[in-house]
């Protein structure tokens, strides 16, 4: 491999010519670790599915094509704008290592911004709005905290930080409180944007203790083939490894039900177990089903021998592949309480849009949000990013909590 194109043609991706076809995203540029899971997070959180994929690398160079399908209103400059932003440099590709592990320096945090708002009242779908908005601003939500005064007033504290790096500005902050008022039109009481302190921001983590019920209930590390009931979806789980085929590579192949962000799940595992991809094929049919195939190595260059770290990695894959995120709905005192939860990367990165998804579910469900609590607990050595809203039970609430499970778990996972 070499280099084949410059520069600014490292990510080229071609529309497609009829609605309904894939558009094709093609990169070609210096290899890292976890680069395939970084650019299939961008992709998952452009609300574009990754219905077919092929990806190849020498360790140095690495050559993938995803074809995507999604939203006719997609910002494809944007998307161009932000995958290039991953890729390693040309120039780097002379002295990069192999398989040169990614974290050896973590980049500067971005900077956390409070963004403070009143609404003289509120509505059905009005939390959904607002974080349309912010996440067509680029602005990426880390905590929320809503509350829901007893006049009916609602005070919504959302901290954010800005993928463009210029919310400190007079004109950016001034563009997203326009947004805001647009959307939010006369219910918008006042709004304020302001730098996130240490001490402001301790106020955003929530509880740090989760009662051992919640804990138990969504956080249980049982496998598909563990659970007495079993279910449609764990019965076509498959993961299988084999280290006959290869004199220096692993191959894993994945037979699953498909769901949105299935590939983004895949890479960030062997992402976070440190593991390269050499050679990956991915497929989704009709049925719903997906097929992977993939050709994979340690960071040392040699195929993955140890028969616990192989059980290890087939666990962590089925598991993660069967329950990407956690959703229950359960009582919280006298209320109704919605609890989601994601892990988060090592690189300390959240799943993308999953609060778009949930508030989108309930705007679908004519439910209104009560109180909304964002915050990572470490729980059982990993770190979860947890959701936990409460629900406005008022007059005419009349939608049963496993119809509340069942839609916000469909459009978490795409299946519509």
């Amino acid at each position: 491999m070499g280099i084949l194109y410059d520069y600014e043609d490292v990510v080229l991706i071609r529309q497609a010519e009829k609605p309904g076809d894939p558009a094709e995203i093609t990169v070609n540029c210096p290899d890292k670790t976890g680069l395939g899971c970084d650019l299939c997070r961008i992709i998952l959180q452009f609300g574009l599915s990754i219905t077919r994929g092929d990806v190849s690398t020498d360790g140095k160079w690495c050559y993938i094509l995803f074809w995507v399908v999604g939203k006719p209103n997609t910002r494809w400059n944007l998307l161009h704008k932000r995958l290039m932003e991953v890729c390693p440099s040309c120039s780097s590709a002379s002295g990069i290592s192999y398989y040169k592990p990614e974290f050896q320096q973590q980049p500067k945090p971005p900077d956390v911004f409070l963004l403070k708002f009143w609404c003289f009242y509120d509505r059905k779908g009005l939390l959904h709005d607002v974080t349309e908005v912010l996440c067509e601003l680029e602005l990426t939500i880390k905590r929320v905290k809503v509350s829901t005064a007893p006049d009916g007033r609602v005070m919504d504290l959302f901290f954010v930080t800005d993928t463009r790096n210029e919310l400190h500005t007079k004109k950016r902050q001034e563009d997203t409180i326009h947004r805001l008022k647009a959307v939010l039109g006369d219910a918008m009481m006042s709004v304020e944007i302001e730098l996130s302190g240490p001490e402001v921001t301790a106020c955003s983590q929530g509880s740090s203790f989760l009662p051992p019920a919640i804990t138990e209930e969504i956080f249980s590390l049982e496998l598909p083939n563990e659970r007495s009931n079993g279910s449609a979806a764990s019965n076509s789980l498959s993961v299988t490894m084999d280290n006959s085929l290869s004199p220096s590579h692993t191959l894993i192949q994945i037979i699953c039900q498909d769901h949105k962000g299935l590939i983004y799940d895949i890479m960030r595992t062997l992402k976070d177990y440190n593991i390269q991809t050499s050679y990956g094929r991915f497929s989704a049919n009709a049925k719903g089903m997906c097929e992977a195939d993939l050709l994979v190595m340690q960071v040392d260059g040699k195929k993955i021998v140890d028969p616990n770290k192989r059980n290890a990695l087939s666990s962590r894959l089925r598991m993660e592949l069967f329950r990407p995120l956690r959703v229950a709905v359960r009582s919280r005192g006298p209320d109704t309480e919605l609890l989601v939860a994601n892990p988060v990367e090592l690189s300390g990165r959240g799943r993308p849009l999953v609060f778009y998804d949930i508030t989108l579910a309930l705007k679908l469900l004519n439910i209104q949000i009560f109180s909304v609590e964002i915050a990572r607990h470490m729980i059982q050595d990993r770190e979860w990013e947890v959701y936990r809203i409460l629900l406005d039970e008022g007059d005419g609430f009349c939608v049963s909590r496993n119809k509340i499970e069942e839609g916000v778990r469909k459009k978490l996972m795409g299946w519509e």
